[in-house]
């Protein structure tokens, strides 16, 4: 084997979707690379639940979510002509949207759930059932791709996140140390 190998080396990426409080909608905070779903949530508590309040947190690999921005789907709508296989059953699927370039930590949220045979005929049907002027991206996510987060396991998972004190990064007055640091150098 050559030393420069193509192939790819890294652990599939999940996307993460966190949700702050019962009642409140899942967010997705970002992405983690990892070997399977539990890893991706252990990753994923890790990475994004440090400071904010988290109830519930789900991992969804990401090659499993179907996204499309509102520009793909007005530059060609060859998808709404996609066969849905005649043995296709129904199945769950998240529906997920962003509707505004605001808040640049979050980029989609969950809207809601419905059935459909195919992602693409869930695209559909989510486009009239949660239809909203200003979506810039759709994401269509199967339920059964989703791992999350035990109900049981909310203490053990994210209480020491909420114990943990989050300072500005101005609090740590590195830059003051260092330019005092190389004041007093000899050089």
């Amino acid at each position: 084997m050559s030393g420069n190998s193509t192939r790819d080396t890294q652990w599939p990426r999940f996307e993460l979707f966190q949700q702050e409080q019962p009642g409140k909608p899942h967010v997705n905070v970002g992405s983690v690379h990892a070997p399977d779903g539990e890893m991706a949530l252990l990753n994923g508590r890790d990475v994004f639940v440090r400071r904010p309040e988290c109830h519930n947190l789900w991992a969804v690999p990401a090659r499993q979510i179907l996204a499309r921005t509102a520009m793909e789907l007005a530059a060609d709508d060859g998808w709404l002509d996609v066969p849905v296989p005649p043995d296709a059953a129904p199945q769950l699927y998240r529906i997920f949207q962003k509707t505004t370039q605001r808040r640049s930590m979050n980029y989609v949220t969950h809207v809601g759930d419905l059935e459909a045979r195919t992602a693409e005929e869930a695209l559909k049907l989510a486009q009239r059932r949660f239809a909203a002027a200003d979506v810039f991206v759709w994401w269509i996510v199967p339920a059964a791709a989703i791992l999350v987060s035990d109900e049981d396991q909310v203490e053990s998972l994210f209480r020491p996140a909420r114990d943990k004190t989050y300072r500005q990064p101005q609090a740590y007055r590195t830059l003051s140390q260092m330019q005092e640091i190389k004041r007093t150098t000899p050089t």
